[in-house]
């Protein structure tokens, strides 16, 4: 009786301190862990986190840390599939404890952020976007699991600095659809184009490709400031005053506003109507040499301020290839775009626009060699 006695208060005592967080354990591996040297830095990437007691079920929340903080990390524990890490907060209390590893990234994952930004910065944005459920952040443009930066929350926004066109392969790893759904959906993807393919009908862009976007975050959204997402989940934030002039064939993959209002260019948020240069996208394959363009019409969409309507300045004759990017340069009204087109020839060529206005109405002047095939093709 003594013995099952024994045994019942030796369970209880386990568990009790079970749930007061393993604390005395998960000293003697800090303690380990700081003589053995492991330390790094972690900044706080979600809005708001705890670091708490352990990482069980029941410990107890130490400190709120916010986006941006910096903590120190001494271990890392890999608790029923969930990484954790040991941190200690730079407050005066230095308060040390366990934070789970969705709510910070590390220095050497910040690192390589950062360096893909570096990649463009001499760009501009080319669109803006956001995305509807959360999704991974990526190092590249490809679902291995070994680039993935971290978790976006819902509705983040970012801008789009470029995009990549992928070939359609059945992943193991969706970021936005489990494994059943990703496989009906390939079933039903490739029964449409063996269906297209027997009418006779264009190879459509969805149904070849899926398109990644290289997006530069806002230190208000992420201390990280680029990554890669895939565009299943993205939706394009096209300005509110322009986006009825998409067409269902065909749509806007870049805008630029030609006019003062520069606080506008990405964010739809205008404080009045102005003028705008797009690109757009029918979704046709064009692939040449394998490579698919960027943009495959232009349009110069101008405000009458009198009229309070929009008119076409100008707008391509017949289909462009393109790639970005897209820049807009000059002051006040008299501006100019270039765009990168593809030559008859095969070469890709810079082309420079010169926006201007002509009394009341905005004129476009065209690159001589585009004003002349323009021109043949109207006659």
């Amino acid at each position: 009786m003594k013995k099952n006695r024994s045994i019942l208060i030796a369970i209880a005592t386990a568990a009790i301190v079970f749930q007061a967080g393993c604390t005395w354990l998960d000293g003697a591996l800090g303690t380990v862990s700081g003589l053995a040297g492991l330390s790094d830095t972690a900044t706080v990437i979600s809005k708001t986190a705890q670091i708490r007691t352990s990482y069980a079920v029941v410990a107890a929340d130490l400190l709120e840390v916010k986006r941006g903080e910096k903590l120190d990390v001494v271990d890392k524990m890999d608790f029923e599939r969930v990484l954790w890490y040991r941190v200690r907060a730079r407050n005066a209390e230095e308060t040390e404890g366990w934070i789970e590893a969705q709510h910070v990234i590390t220095s050497d994952t910040l690192e390589k952020s950062q360096k893909l930004a570096e990649e463009f910065k001499d760009l501009p944005p080319q669109a803006a976007g956001q995305i509807r459920s959360k999704s991974n952040l990526r190092l590249a443009s490809d679902m291995s699991p070994d680039n993935v930066l971290f978790m976006l929350p819902a509705n983040s926004n970012f801008e789009i600095m470029d995009w990549k066109f992928v070939p359609k392969q059945e992943l193991p790893d969706v970021d936005d659809a489990s494994r059943g759904e990703q496989a009906r959906t390939a079933r039903q993807k490739n029964e449409e184009v063996e269906s297209a393919r027997t009418q006779g009908e264009a190879e459509k862009l969805d149904e070849k490709y899926d398109i990644w976007y290289l997006v530069k975050l806002d230190p208000s959204v992420s201390p990280a400031p680029a990554g890669w997402i895939f565009g299943r989940q993205v939706e394009l934030q096209v300005p509110s005053e322009i986006v009825f002039f998409q067409q269902n064939n065909r749509k806007f993959v870049t805008w630029q506003r030609l006019d003062s209002d520069v606080a506008a260019v990405q964010t739809g948020r205008s404080a009045t109507p102005g003028n705008w240069v797009i690109l757009s996208r029918t979704n046709v394959v064009k692939a040449i040499d394998g490579v698919e363009p960027d943009f495959d019409g232009v349009q110069v969409l101008a405000f009458d301020k009198y009229d309070q309507s929009y008119y076409t300045a100008w707008r391509s004759s017949g289909e462009v290839w393109g790639t970005l990017p897209l820049r807009v340069e000059g002051q006040g009204d008299n501006k100019t775009f270039t765009l990168t087109l593809r030559h008859p020839e095969g070469r890709m060529d810079p082309k420079r626009f010169v926006v201007f206005r002509d009394k009341s109405r905005l004129r476009v002047t065209l690159p001589e060699d585009i004003a002349q095939y323009q021109s043949a093709r109207t006659r």
